[in-house]
């Protein structure tokens, strides 16, 4: 079947078709490349009874596999010259629905319940633009929405940075913010060469799976994620420092701050990359008492 949106002469023909020009600031690449794609969707293990999400559907090379692989896909497209693209490559597909709105501005949980109403088991499975990346993923997993997971493409730094471990350079309060809520792992590498235009930069797809409860059980989630992202203020910094700098009035806490890090079991010199989820859930505890 070449009739696959993602080809390069149909890509191209199509782009021609509608005299589409990239816009530079919606971080717009498309895929070019039908294998990728299929794996892409293969890794999100959507059934016929399954339904997607997508953000940022392009001319629909994406959609089309989704929508061949689902029980129905909604997509979200911010950019309205590609509304008229969408409605053309898609019409073969009686089980999408484009939205055009920006899904950072949009009710996420309202369009679940009123387009998947009859459906479970959804995934959101998209091809992100780069520049909203960490912003998206974030919104997904802060609204607890009833989604089983999330397998995007983005940036291969990002995805190195959501999926990484303690004690390595890519942790950091992102991966710790990723993987409270979800086990992360990348699961492919794609090459620059495979999208018009070309990034400069290669890219990765990672899969987020829900986790039923989040990695630790803290007391006070935002207040866990303040600890975490003042522990990464300043990555040459001792915990010790970063803490008294980072937190409300940590400069005068400095003794209550010792007090939860010797309760936590924790030496005052360490980094904040050498902690584990489960060390920083234990930490943050032992400080709320002190910053309520």
């Amino acid at each position: 079947m070449d009739k696959d949106i993602a080809t390069p002469v149909r890509t191209r023909a199509i782009l021609e078709k509608y005299g589409f020009s990239f816009k530079k600031s919606l971080g717009q690449n498309f895929l070019i490349d039908t294998n990728i794609l299929k794996k892409i969707v293969s890794f999100a293990d959507l059934t016929d009874e399954s339904g997607a999400i997508e953000i940022g559907p392009g001319i629909g090379a994406l959609t089309e596999q989704l929508a061949r692989s689902s029980k129905k896909t909604v997509a979200f497209e911010i950019d309205q010259r590609l509304l008229p693209i969408l409605e053309d490559t898609l019409s073969p597909y009686s089980n999408v629905k484009v939205i055009h709105n920006d899904v950072l501005k949009a009710d996420v949980a309202e369009v679940i319940a009123a387009e998947f109403a009859d459906i479970s088991d959804l995934m959101v499975v998209a091809n992100l633009p780069y520049y909203v990346t960490t912003p998206i993923i974030m919104k997904l997993l802060e609204e607890h929405l009833p989604i089983r997971g999330i397998v995007c493409m983005l940036q291969k730094e990002v995805a190195d940075r959501i999926s990484a471990k303690p004690g390595t350079k890519d942790y950091g309060s992102l991966s710790i913010a990723v993987q409270y809520y979800t086990e992360a792992e990348t699961v492919m590498i794609v090459p620059k060469t495979v999208f018009v235009p070309q990034p400069n930069v290669d890219s990765a797809v990672i899969r987020l799976t829900r986790r039923e409860n989040p990695a630790v059980q803290v007391k006070d989630e935002n207040f866990f994620f303040q600890v975490t992202k003042a522990s990464f203020a300043q990555r040459r910094k001792t915990l010790l420092n970063n803490l008294t700098s980072g937190l409300p009035d940590g400069k005068q806490k400095k003794e209550e701050i010792l007090a939860a890090l010797a309760a936590s079991g924790i030496e005052p010199s360490r980094r904040g990359e050498t902690l584990s989820l489960e060390e920083f859930g234990r930490l943050s505890d032992e400080l709320y008492a002190y910053f309520q």
